[in-house]
């Protein structure tokens, strides 16, 4: 029997690999991985048989957390080193209400080179298995006790690991083991078409949130290399966003990196406008995090405070995101930052 990993099982995976035929066996087992234990000798309801068993032929988890980073803002990073020698960040975000959020990774660096995004600058190692990102998860809550969310918007591109991402959210919401409410979920892309409709379709119906940064062609085309596919077009967006909206009933998000002198004007506060209106959307401002490597400046407060202003004067919801995690480089756009092992 070859080395079998947990964290990435269903309750009847676990069964089915270790021929079990008390088939609750396999629960108690996917209970205790989802509870968040480590450690076989503490599932103290499987017999001594079974642990040696399991001891002999599986592992709990197979990745590792190799630094922990700290912001005084109460932010925590997480630097995991996968087994191959990969590694990835996960971010642990808390807001004011004291909710605490998982900031997960799907991909070991990313491929779609956004240019205002540390990520991007790293090129894509490979996808994450389901197991790599359930642990990111458990990691955290190891940290900080019972988390209330997790958000698909750290290292990579969601769309392009749905079936890692599916299976980890079946395992993360399943009742009988972690029992995260779907509610909680929410995914973030940079605008891959096929992918919005691929989750309408098929689900599950999470939270979407659509990296869209301008609504100007040609400047899209120029931050984010995804919009020069005709498919993914502003166009076609807006239309598999409306898609997506209607066929799950949620709200989607509209995100924008909000950089100095490049995406701030009048005109881009129109462009905005005129994308999101006629469309169940909400927009999430984020003032740009600095990167030292990258050629962009944050935005002036005052070009912040216009730029919001213009957008809610047109009727829009618009909610301005708290900069937080920004000295331990695990702000939006800044993973990869620190050096990875």
């Amino acid at each position: 029997m070859s080395n079998i990993v947990l964290s990435g099982l269903l309750p009847e995976e676990i069964s089915e690999q270790f021929g079990l035929t008390q088939k609750f066996r396999g629960l108690q087992i996917f209970k205790w991985v989802g509870n968040g234990i480590n450690d076989f000798d503490k599932m103290t309801n499987l017999s001594l048989d079974l642990r040696n068993q399991l001891k002999n032929n599986s592992s709990i988890r197979n990745s590792k957390v190799t630094n922990v980073l700290k912001d005084p803002d109460g932010t925590i990073k997480l630097q995991i080193t996968l087994e191959d020698n990969n590694s990835v960040e996960t971010v642990l975000l808390t807001d004011k209400e004291n909710r605490k959020t998982a900031c997960v990774s799907c991909q070991a660096g990313c491929a779609m080179k956004c240019a205002f995004c540390m990520t991007g600058t790293l090129g894509l190692s490979r996808n994450l298995e389901a197991n790599e990102i359930v642990e990111q998860f458990l990691y955290l809550e190891e940290i900080a006790g019972k988390l209330d969310n997790i958000v698909f918007m750290g290292m990579g591109e969601p769309m392009q690991n749905l079936n890692s991402i599916r299976k980890a959210i079946q395992i993360l919401c399943h009742k009988d083991g972690r029992a995260l409410s779907s509610k909680r979920i929410t995914l973030s892309t940079c605008g891959l078409v096929k992918g919005i409709y691929d989750l309408a379709d098929n689900g599950p119906h999470i939270r979407l949130a659509v990296s869209l940064t301008t609504a100007n062609e040609d400047l899209r085309k120029e931050l984010m290399p995804v919009a020069k596919a005709e498919q993914n077009s502003l166009s076609e967006l807006r239309k598999a966003i409306a898609y997506y909206a209607e066929k799950s009933g949620k709200r989607v998000t509209l995100e924008a990196a909000l950089l100095h002198q490049k995406n701030t004007d009048e005109i881009s506060a129109s462009n905005m406008i005129n994308f999101a209106k006629g469309i169940d959307v909400n927009i999430n401002l984020i003032p740009w995090n600095p990167v030292s490597v990258l050629p962009f400046e944050e935005p002036s407060n005052n070009e912040v405070q216009n730029f919001v202003k213009k957008l809610e004067k047109a009727g829009l919801n618009v909610t301005l995101r708290t900069r937080r995690g920004r000295k331990i480089g695990g702000a939006c756009g800044q993973l990869g930052k620190t050096n990875l092992n």
